[in-house]
């Protein structure tokens, strides 16, 4: 009897064992493996619970273990983390809270550059990236002001129209009153057109009776016209014919050359004595603008002396003209 009680009470302890184990694994406690203990700080956590998993790039490499809130410190939640031991973190390596879009809650590692190895029990840099309600809230405040800058747009549109309404009902009950006075003033210019056409009327007929006794007159107008044009030509023709003949004249005194004009045409003479006067004069202003000492002195200079300036000034233009060959 003992020995079947034992037995029970054996098959009793070893399924409250194994219901234990089971219970862990499958919360996500892996007994055979070692871990190592590290610690997140977020100000909220919204609703993450111990046996949420913890990811690197998708693959779960440990488990949330403990929370719990530090009254002692703004209420801040400290979250306690089972990490495998092979995964090594360092002091740039972040814990993500990350919000899957049907409710479930995870951790995410990223494990950035490795400068100083992390150890267990060390404190992991958190980070919250921002919900989809953040985003919306976040999008949405801008686009409220926009609309709310569009509706004060509206108003001010709308009470422009009421006003421009208010105007063109004015303009309108003007335009009702236009039709009369435009009939009346089409009835006193039809009258007016009618008095005008009668005037242009009997003007036309003063005019045709004014041409017809016209004609004759501007006949005798023309026979005159036509008259006066070959008197003056005729007086033009007899005045060429006497300045053609004393042209005649004066071109047959000037080929006789027994007269001073004929010899200035035909004799060079004078030309070839202007041309010596003036080469002088030109002699004389370049040796008065070179040597002015030949003149302005107070009993100018020798002829000897003046003979000497000259040849010097022709040796030495003689010399540069010799030095420039040279140099060429």
């Amino acid at each position: 009897m003992k020995s079947k009680e034992f037995k029970v009470g054996l098959f009793a302890a070893g399924a409250l064992v194994l219901l234990y184990f089971g219970f862990y694994y499958l919360k996500g406690t892996d007994f055979l493996s070692t871990k190592s203990k590290y610690y997140a700080i977020y100000s909220n956590v919204d609703q993450l619970a111990p046996s949420n998993p913890v990811l690197i790039n998708g693959v779960m490499v440990g488990r949330v273990n403990k929370i719990r809130i530090l009254q002692d410190q703004q209420n801040l939640v400290l979250v306690e983390l089972e990490i495998e031991s092979d995964v090594v973190l360092g002091d740039s390596t972040k814990a993500i809270l990350n919000s899957e879009l049907l409710g479930g809650k995870s951790i995410l590692l990223s494990i950035g550059k490795i400068t100083t190895p992390l150890e267990p029990g060390d404190t992991i840099k958190t980070e919250v990236p921002k919900g989809l309600l953040d985003v919306f809230a976040d999008t949405a405040e801008p686009l409220g002001n926009s609309i709310q800058n569009t509706l004060k747009k509206m108003n001010l549109l709308l009470e422009s129209l009421t006003r421009n309404s208010q105007r063109l009902d004015t303009v309108l009950l003007g335009l009702k009153t236009t039709p009369g006075m435009l009939n009346k003033t089409l009835s006193n210019a039809s009258g007016k057109m009618d008095d005008l056409s009668a005037s242009f009327k009997g003007v036309a007929e003063n005019l045709n009776g004014t041409l017809t006794e016209l004609k004759p007159a501007i006949t005798n107008f023309k026979i005159l016209s036509d008259s006066l044009k070959r008197l003056q030509l005729n007086q033009t023709l007899a005045k060429t014919q006497q300045t053609i003949g004393r042209l005649n004249e004066t071109l047959a005194k000037l080929s006789k050359g027994d007269n001073t004009a004929s010899k200035l045409l035909t004799e060079d003479s004078l030309y070839v004595n202007l041309n010596k006067v003036l080469y002088g004069l030109d002699s004389l202003s370049y040796h008065l603008n070179r040597y002015p000492k030949h003149f302005l002195g107070p009993l100018g200079k020798s002829h000897k002396k003046v003979m000497r300036d000259l040849k010097r000034d022709e040796e030495e233009r003689k010399k540069a003209e010799a030095q420039k060959k040279k140099t060429n």
